[in-house]
């Protein structure tokens, strides 16, 4: 479960001054509107969070529903000053995330079932298991959430012990329930990692038309073998892959979505 309460104890530091000199401690309700047109995520890391400090949610909409501008998601009850507190760090949540959720819905309604649409590692340090979980909501595959998660031989490591052939020796002696995926730019650094065992292909910066190629390649060694075009692909050139990759991954879907708009409002106090 993903725990947002570190984000919040570092928000309100050694206490929320302003909220408690003018608030009165007393209890009172509120209700958090989604501003736009988006995919909502975040309902339940927000539904703990507020949870944590006393305040009752009702949630008015699941994760990975759209809501409209003016939509009320949620109602609070609890005590105000607990509302408040939690209010800027709760509604920072849902905006990031949902803005994820909201932009990798629209890649994959752009994959049209085509082909899968995967995030990459570009997220924000301490909130990367929240950015994928938006990708998750929106429709899309979260890839891998660590370096230790699977083995990702890129170009550096490749550089860094002399070309494919040597790295892919160097990971025969990984356990079998490892998965490896190579990064290579060319045919036939595809057909090498494919026939010393690599899982997923990535064709990497190579455009559809050389991706196309080297999935063909790849699927001719080992038929079972992934092929993932990835690099500079934006989201209405996802099209263009379809049918010359299984799959497509994007940074942009962590690393340049855009927050959509919620809102806090006190209802009613006391």
């Amino acid at each position: 479960m993903l725990d947002a309460r570190a984000f919040l104890a570092r928000d309100v530091g050694r206490g929320d001054i302003t909220t408690e000199l003018t608030v009165p401690d007393t209890g009172g309700t509120a209700y958090i509107t989604c501003e736009q047109d988006a995919v909502v995520a975040g309902i339940s890391v927000v539904t703990d969070l507020f949870g944590s400090v006393g305040v009752s949610c009702t949630p008015l909409v699941d994760d990975g529903e759209r809501a409209g501008p003016r939509t009320r998601v949620m109602t609070l009850s609890g005590p105000l000053r607990s509302i408040l507190t939690a209010e800027r760090t709760a509604l920072d949540i849902l905006m990031r995330m949902s803005g994820i959720a909201t932009l990798t819905a629209r890649a994959v309604d752009k994959a049209d079932g085509g082909i899968v649409v995967a995030a990459t590692r570009k997220t924000t340090p301490g909130f990367g298991d929240f950015e994928k979980e938006a990708v998750r909501i929106g429709g899309g595959d979260p890839h891998r959430s660590g370096l230790d998660s699977m083995i990702m031989v890129k170009d550096n490591h490749i550089k860094a012990c002399g070309g494919v052939a040597q790295a892919m020796e160097r990971i025969r002696s990984r356990p079998f329930y490892i998965k490896a995926e190579v990064e290579v730019s060319s045919i036939e650094d595809a057909i090498t990692a494919a026939e010393m065992g690599a899982d997923i292909i990535m064709a990497d910066n190579c455009g559809p038309e050389l991706t196309g190629e080297i999935r063909d390649a790849v699927k001719a060694v080992n038929e079972r073998i992934l092929v993932e075009a990835s690099g500079g692909i934006g989201i209405d050139g996802i099209p263009a892959y379809v049918g010359k990759a299984d799959i497509v991954s994007l940074g942009a879907l962590t690393h340049s979505a855009v927050a959509a708009m919620f809102s806090l409002d006190i209802d009613r106090a006391g």
